[in-house]
Formats: C-alpha cells, structure tokens, sequence
C-alpha cells in the first residue's frame, strides 16, 4: 500500500512476525525496529506504521505488552526524532492489547493513533503519510460488533419477499452441515474452537467425531459444547479411529512437517476420507508432489500445506480458520453468505472475512489453499466448483506474487466456463520497487 501511494523509495524497514510471539520476542523484535529507526533523523520526521490483520490465534494483549516496552525503553528518542506512529490491529484480546497500547501512549506524550477492525487494514497507511485526515479513533470500552445490516425499501406492489433458502445444506461445496472430521494431534484450542463455531450455527452433532495421538493409550479428552461438556475419543492410530468412526469424511492433520507425509499417505489409504487438510509449513516439494499425485489419482479434495485451513458458514470450520468468536460473530461466519473465496494467504483469510461482511450478505465459502510453491489445490479447482454451486453468487481471489494459478482462472474466465462475477486481487506486486 505504501509503494501504491507512491512511498515505496521512502519504505526504511518493512518486518513481520507472526505464529503467536511471546511478548518478550515481541519486545526485542519492536526494540530492534525502533533502534533502526532512531540511527538518523529526518528533517520531516518518521513514520512508525504497525498494521496488523485480524490474527487466528495470536494474543493481541501479549504482543502488544512487548510493544509497549519497546516504546518505554525509547520513548523520549521516538518524541525528540518525531516519529507518528499508527496502529491499527485485530484477533484475540485485541481490546485489551489496544488499550494497553493507548492508555502508555498518553502517559508517555506519544500520540499513538490506535484502530481495531472497523477500520480497514490498509485505512492506516494514507493516515500516516498525511494523504487523508486521520479517522476518529473507536470506542475501546466495547468489541466492535457486526456492521448494520442495510435494508431496502421496495415500493408496494413492485417487489415480494422470499423466503430466506439454507443453500448451504444443499451446494456440491466441500463441506455440509452433517460433515464430521478427525483430528491427528492433540489440538485442544483448535478443537475447541470448531466445536464453538459448530454450537454457535445450531449443528446437530459436533464436527469433530475424534482425535489421533499416537505418544499416549487411548483415552477421551473432556471440551465444551456450548455451556455443557462432551468426551471425544482420542486413538493412537489412523486405522482404529477410521474402523470406529465410518462416516467421517474430513481428516485435518495439524502433525509438523516431520511425520506429515506419512501420516497423510496413511489417510489417503481410507475411501470414506474426501478431504485431506494439511496445516504443516514447511513440507519438502518432493512429498508434497507425491501426496497431491495420490490425492488426486483417489479423487480426494486436498487443502494445503502450509494452511489455517478453510470455513463453510453454517456447516464446517477447519481449526483455528476465523479465528476467535468474537471475530466470527462480528463477520456473521455463523450463517451462510453469498461470496466464495479463495486465497493464498490464511492470515489474510479473516480480513477477507471482515471485508466482505461489511460490504455484502457474508461468506458463502472460504479457503486458504496455501503459499507454497506446489499447493494441494488450486484457484481454478475451487472456483470451478462455485461456479457449479448454486450458493455462490460472487467469487473472490486474492492471490500473491509468484506461480501462474491466476492466470488459469483468467482462462476460465474468458473461455465462458466462469460467468460468475469475479473479483480478483494479487498483493505483493511491489515488489519490483525494491532493490533487494
């Protein structure tokens, strides 16, 4: 965005840390940064922009405890250097993480301008670089809610109303309100986290029937489902929770990148699995190739490596997809919308979530494919199936600097096998302003 504005040759530092930092990595990392920025002065002063997307997984209120060490240990540097300094952040605790932030900004003198999810991830930019007023800051004594819903008015006699139709119990997507998955890891919050979202969209039966961890007996492990509890089995193999658990047909393997491929190869053997999703970063190509060569011999969908995974509104969520319940209330994730959509990035993901909640009727279908250079699936594999679902109305992409996937939706496009409106963004294309 910055290089967009025409800033790119004025871009010192760009850094990112993700994977849930402790707040002291948190508080070397901004110490690093800050040190950088403070080695010369500008005669205009700097920009110090911290935009964070809406996090999966990450405690807010942790990292930004760091962050504000950080500003501790340099604040009289940051006054005297000028720096103005943007924040603008989502996901878990995030309420408390933007309190803490604003409440050492006025006890320092700081000035620190502070958004959360009503503003858009980019908003912060042009702020920062004068380009626009700076919007008023939110109210951080509440979360922010859902966006109001507009309704239209239609003059008597010119329209009727219809019935709202649950489209997502009957589209050919990857997932339905009945579909039930096996979890290969002891993934306690992920797990959890699916079966909220389950509770929360009125499913019948949890999503996840049981787990698999190989390193202890067979035992059951106690989770919440809404304000009662439930025992899910835990097996120390795939071929004993498959045999006992015939009708699941979603296995989610969040195994690292050192035993994935076995443990995957292994999944692939069941017929009743038809779709693989695999978490893991860092898988070599090699396996990766070989695991996507048997899955689609077999005919079984693959989602990953490398993936927060995938969420179908009123039916399915894959992990920490969406993120907390707060953010999953706040992006109407709980019933079906109209756009379907695919990208690269599952970080990104939520902020596609918010967006589109805020500017149409909702997620119909949402999955992260991967950023790996041999994904497990493709764009065209995915849309091709929306274009064919009578649920998906508009079909959204953000992709990423790298490979030649989107071209082949382009193709599709043009070719006439994709009539659906589509609506496509590849970010990282400022790259070529760089040097380096």
């Amino acid at each position: 965005t910055v290089a967009d504005y025409g800033w790119g040759h004025e871009l010192a530092n760009y850094g990112e840390y993700s994977g849930a930092p402790s707040t002291e990595e948190t508080f070397v990392y901004a110490k690093t940064l800050l040190s950088l920025m403070l080695r010369s002065k500008h005669p205009e002063g700097k920009f110090l922009i911290i935009g964070g997307g809406i996090a999966n997984f990450t405690d807010v209120a942790a990292t930004f405890t760091g962050l504000i060490q950080a500003f501790e240990h340099y604040a009289e540097e940051i006054k005297e250097h000028n720096i103005k300094i943007f924040i603008r952040r989502a996901g878990p605790n995030y309420l408390e993480g933007l309190r803490k932030v604003k409440a050492a900004s006025e006890k320092l003198g700081l000035g620190v301008k502070v958004y959360g999810p009503e503003t858009h991830i980019t908003a912060v930019v042009p702020m920062a670089l004068g380009l626009m007023a700076p919007l008023p800051e939110p109210d951080l004594s509440v979360p922010c809610g859902p966006p109001p819903r507009k309704r239209i008015d239609v003059p008597a006699g010119k329209g009727k109303a219809k019935k709202h139709k649950d489209v997502a119990a009957e589209g050919p997507g990857i997932f339905s309100p009945e579909t039930t998955s096996i979890v290969y890891g002891l993934q306690h919050r992920a797990v959890q986290g699916m079966l909220d979202f389950d509770h929360m969209c009125k499913r019948k039966k949890p999503s996840v029937e049981a787990l698999i961890f190989p390193f202890s007996g067979n035992h059951m492990e106690k989770f919440y489902w809404g304000t009662g509890e439930i025992l899910v089995p835990v097996y120390t193999t795939t071929q004993e929770a498959v045999a006992k658990h015939p009708g699941v047909s979603v296995f989610i393997n969040f195994a690292s990148f050192r035993s994935v491929f076995e443990t995957s190869m292994e999944a692939l053997n069941y017929p009743s699995m038809k779709t693989l999703a695999i978490i893991a970063e860092g898988v070599p190509e090699r396996q990766t190739r070989e695991i996507i060569k048997v899955a689609e011999a077999k005919g079984i969908k693959l989602i990953g490596p490398a993936t927060v995974g995938g969420i179908k509104p009123g039916c399915l969520r894959i992990g920490n997809t969406g993120g907390m319940l707060d953010n999953i209330v706040m992006s109407r994730l709980y019933r079906p919308g109209s756009v379907a959509y695919v990208s690269k990035s599952g970080g990104m993901s939520n902020e596609l979530n918010n967006i589109v909640c805020r500017n149409s009727d909702g997620v119909y279908e949402g999955v992260a494919i991967g950023g790996d250079r041999y994904p497990g699936s493709r764009f065209l594999d995915h849309f091709l199936k929306y274009q064919d679902d009578p649920g998906a109305k508009i079909l959204l992409l953000l992709g990423e600097v790298g490979g030649c996937d989107e071209y082949d939706l382009i193709e599709a496009k043009k070719s006439g096998r994709i009539t659906k409106p589509v609506i496509a963004w590849c970010i990282g294309t400022c790259a070529s302003c760089f040097a380096t």
